[in-house]
């Protein structure tokens, strides 16, 4: 059972909560340096990377659980990055704004509570199988 699959869309799923995760981290690390000077927004590129390496995992013809069973999830990389723009409206040089992350860490949660009901239901159809 273990060499079968069954647990690649979980696996991806769990790649992807992490991600989140650790988003809502740095979501949540903006809005706490929303008031110190300089400071400039971070955020977290997930999504193009896991699209990539699911989409290299099988050609044209291949199915979406074939790609998922072949990805190398080593290659759905987090990155880190700061936004660095220089289009700061504010004095001080902080880009941070507030109303932008809290609606961004909303969208984020509701991202995760998705993700984790997806592995829950995967689980759910491990076991009917199982039982």
């Amino acid at each position: 059972m273990f060499g079968s699959g069954a647990f690649d869309y979980v696996d991806v799923l769990n790649k992807a909560a992490d991600a989140s995760y650790y988003r809502n981290e740095i979501l949540s690390n903006n809005i706490a340096n929303v008031d110190t000077p300089g400071y400039k927004r971070k955020d977290l590129e997930f999504e193009k990377h896991l699209s990539s390496a699911i989409e290299r995992a099988g050609d044209a013809k291949s199915t979406l659980s074939e790609k998922v069973h072949n990805v190398d999830l080593s290659e759905a990389k987090m990155v880190t990055y700061i936004d660095n723009t220089d289009l700061s409206y504010r004095i001080d040089d902080n880009n941070v704004d507030i109303a932008t992350e809290q609606v961004e860490l909303a969208s984020n949660q509701l991202v995760y509570n998705g993700l984790v009901d997806s592995m829950t239901h995967e689980f759910s159809r491990i076991k009917s199988v199982l039982t």
